[in-house]
């Protein structure tokens, strides 16, 4: 398959800027369904009394930190994650004109950062990663505490802020879900951002259960494919958890014939990396580097509810392998006529029946 195959156009004032008023105020195009056009906060009339949401409690960490090189030049440091005590991976701009030995002062002095050694990559040429080591200056907290206060939230490229926007507060509120628990994401899962602690409430009501994984997004998220061939592309990893209760939950599901309904591609890739050929889930910790495209069989999920996703960005490509890259794209059609808006603060669909595998119904699974 072409990289030019998961392409459409979008133009740029489809790119929300901000979120929804209240979350689950986001519209919903909801796949074969007559009435398409939907919202959030209409979840619990469409899904059904024993299926499951399967949700990413992961955290988002104010990483994006803001300081000055020795020089007095800027600098921009997105911590991706820590190494070892307070050594940390992160990417840095401008990373070429760091210096290993460097101290760097971040946010008015209250941390310093040591540049230690810049990631080369496979052709051996230095890249935006470097290898910094935080210290605490001063009265205040640790390196922890520092960074939940004085770090800004790492927004997608797409969502403009300047870096004294007023509406940073705001942003540290509504690009985190209402859920979200273990930290370690430098980019929040966008599906579950829609969610309310009283839509949870009305679903569970409802008798919708749900479980959780953990799945740390990481800055590879956003990274482009440049394979023109995309069966070429080498996708980035990313750590996960997925607990025994979350496993026990997807049991129970298929024993009484409900559906497991993913809460965004993160979930996905962490259920589908855990699963053995019937779709049994072996809980574990580690981290996959799965690259779901047309073709492949869903072992796990039988409903996808999600954003709208970048052209040709391995997110779409996965939603395509779910429901067919026709199916998909026609949708983006749909919601591009109908003034859906697009991307982390946009808007979601809930995809129902596609990405169903001979061994659901071999194990007694609903087909529907």
């Amino acid at each position: 398959m072409d990289l030019s195959d998961f392409d459409y156009d979008l133009p740029r004032g489809r790119i929300a800027q901000e979120p929804a008023a209240r979350r689950d105020e986001a519209r919903l195009l909801v796949a074969a369904r007559a009435e398409r056009h939907r919202r959030i906060a209409d979840l619990p009339e469409l899904l059904e009394p024993g299926d499951l949401l399967v949700l990413n409690d992961t955290r988002v960490v104010p990483a994006r930190l803001l300081g000055r090189r020795p020089s007095g030049g800027a600098l921009e440091l997105l911590l991706v994650e820590a190494v070892a005590g307070d050594v940390w991976r992160a990417l840095a701009r401008p990373a070429k004109k760091l210096r290993a030995g460097d101290v760097c002062t971040l946010d008015g002095g209250l941390l310093t950062a040591t540049a230690l050694e810049r990631e080369r990559d496979g052709a051996g040429e230095g890249g935006a990663g470097w290898t910094v080591l935080l210290e605490a200056r001063g009265p205040g907290g640790g390196i922890a505490e520092r960074i939940e206060a004085c770090g800004r939230m790492p927004l997608p490229p797409y969502v403009r802020r300047s870096p004294d926007d007023a509406r940073g507060e705001a942003d540290r509120q509504r690009y985190q879900t209402v859920f979200a628990r273990e930290i370690g994401a430098v980019a929040a899962p966008t599906a579950g951002l829609h969610f309310t602690p009283e839509l949870l409430e009305r679903l569970e009501e409802g008798g919708v259960e749900r479980a959780f994984v953990t799945l740390h997004v990481g800055p590879g998220t956003f990274r482009p494919v440049e394979a023109e061939r995309i069966e070429d592309h080498r996708m980035h990893a990313e750590r996960f958890v997925l607990p025994q209760a979350c496993a026990d939950a997807v049991a129970r599901c298929r024993e009484r014939g409900g559906r497991v309904i993913a809460v965004g591609t993160t979930v996905v890739r962490t259920l589908e990396a855990c699963a053995d050929e019937r779709g049994a889930l072996l809980p574990r910790a580690g981290s996959t580097d799965l690259f779901i495209l047309p073709g492949y069989r869903f072992r796990v999920v039988d409903a996808l509810l999600t954003n709208f996703h970048l052209p040709k960005s391995t997110l779409l490509m996965l939603v395509c392998a779910f429901a067919g890259r026709g199916v998909v794209l026609d949708l983006y059609r749909v919601a591009l006529e109908a003034g859906y808006r697009f991307y982390s603060y946009g808007d979601a669909m809930l995809l129902e029946d596609g990405g169903r595998s001979v061994a659901r119904v071999a194990q007694g699974g609903r087909a529907t």
